[in-house]
C-alpha cells in the first residue's frame, strides 16, 4: 500500500496571522470578480473573499490536499456559498480553469513551498496562463524574519526575492503591504503573457 505524499503545508493556514481587511482593501474583489485561491488548504481566505465577491463572481478555491478540500466543500455547502468553487489538483502541474478566466489569482503563504518542492515553475507558468491580461497576482508571504510563526528563515521570501521569481513570468510588482508583525503581501499585476 503506497501513501500519497501531503503538500508541506497541509492542515496549515495564516489567516489568523494576517489582517483581513488590510488585504482585501488591497485585492479590491468586487461583486463580480473571478478570484483563485490556489493552494487554499481549508479554504480560510476563500471563505472570507466570499463575503466581498456576489454570487455573480466565482472563487476557484483548488488544492492537492484532497482533507482540504473535503473540509471546505462541507462549509461552502452548509453556509450556501455557490460562489465557491472547491477542486482538488496539482498546481504545479495543472491548474484546471480555462486560459485567461481569473481576475486575480491569491497565493497566501504558499509559494515558499512551492519552490522548496521544486513545482514554481510548473506552477506559476499555469497561473500566468489562466490570469487575464492586466490581472493580477496577489501574494502573502512570511517576512524574512525569525520565526515562528511561519516556516524557518532560510526559504522565506522577501519582496526582492519575490519579485525576482515572479519577473520572468511577465508579473510586474505594483504595491507591498504589510499584513501583520510576520506577513506581508506583494500585489503583481500579468503585463506579458509569454512564458519563460
Amino acid at each position: 500500500m503506497t501513501s500519497k505524499k501531503l503538500p508541506i503545508a497541509a492542515g496549515k493556514s495564516s489567516f489568523d496571522l494576517i489582517e483581513p481587511d488590510k488585504l482585501f482593501a488591497k485585492l479590491r474583489l468586487t461583486e463580480a470578480t473571478v478570484l483563485l485561491d490556489l493552494a487554499c488548504g481549508s479554504g480560510a481566505y476563500s471563505l472570507a473573499a466570499a463575503e466581498y465577491i456576489g454570487e455573480e463572481g466565482k472563487i476557484y478555491s483548488v488544492d492537492l490536499w484532497k482533507e482540504g478540500i473535503d473540509i471546505l466543500q462541507r462549509e461552502t455547502a452548509v453556509r450556501q456559498l455557490r460562489q465557491i468553487q472547491a477542486t482538488v489538483a496539482d498546481v504545479g502541474r495543472h491548474i484546471p480553469l480555462a486560459d485567461h478566466s481569473v481576475d486575480v489569482c491569491l497565493m497566501a503563504t504558499v509559494l515558499h513551498d512551492l519552490i522548496q518542492e521544486n513545482t514554481e515553475k510548473g506552477a506559476l507558468r499555469e497561473v500566468a496562463r489562466i490570469v487575464r491580461p492586466d490581472g493580477v497576482l496577489a501574494v502573502v508571504e512570511f517576512k524574512k524574519i525569525e520565526g515562528p510563526p511561519g516556516p524557518p528563515l532560510s526559504i522565506r521570501l522577501s519582496p526582492q526575492e519575490l519579485e525576482s521569481v515572479l519577473l520572468p513570468y511577465g508579473f510586474r510588482p505594483i504595491t507591498t503591504t504589510e499584513l501583520g508583525s510576520c506577513t506581508y503581501l506583494s500585489v503583481f499585476r500579468l503585463s506579458n503573457t509569454l512564458n519563460p
